[in-house]
């Protein structure tokens, strides 16, 4: 069984945005909604719906579950969620986890 969550990029700055389950748009991974494959198509469609209007490019990504929480399985979605993988300061989203 794959785990999928929704991701778009909010209209307003373009930040990564997820959709959590009481259908706001979030920054942060952790707050998504994360479904299974029987349930993934009506998520997107609710993503779609908002297209133009709160966020852009919705689209949904494979996660497992790690220490309670999403983590994506393809690496390019890690960059999204997190941030720059640099080994350099924190910034961006990794600057507001580490403060």
């Amino acid at each position: 069984m794959t785990l999928q969550i929704l991701t778009a990029n909010r209209l307003a700055d373009g930040a990564v945005v997820f959709r959590a389950a009481d259908g706001r748009w979030v920054e942060r991974l952790a707050g998504a909604e994360v479904v299974d494959e029987a349930a993934a198509p009506a998520l997107l469609k609710a993503g779609e719906a908002e297209v133009a209007t709160k966020v852009v490019g919705p689209y949904l990504i494979e996660v497992a579950i790690s220490d309670g929480e999403p983590v994506p399985l393809r690496y390019r979605e890690r960059i999204r969620a997190e941030g720059p993988s640099i080994d350099k300061r924190p910034i961006g989203k990794q600057q507001a986890r580490a403060s």
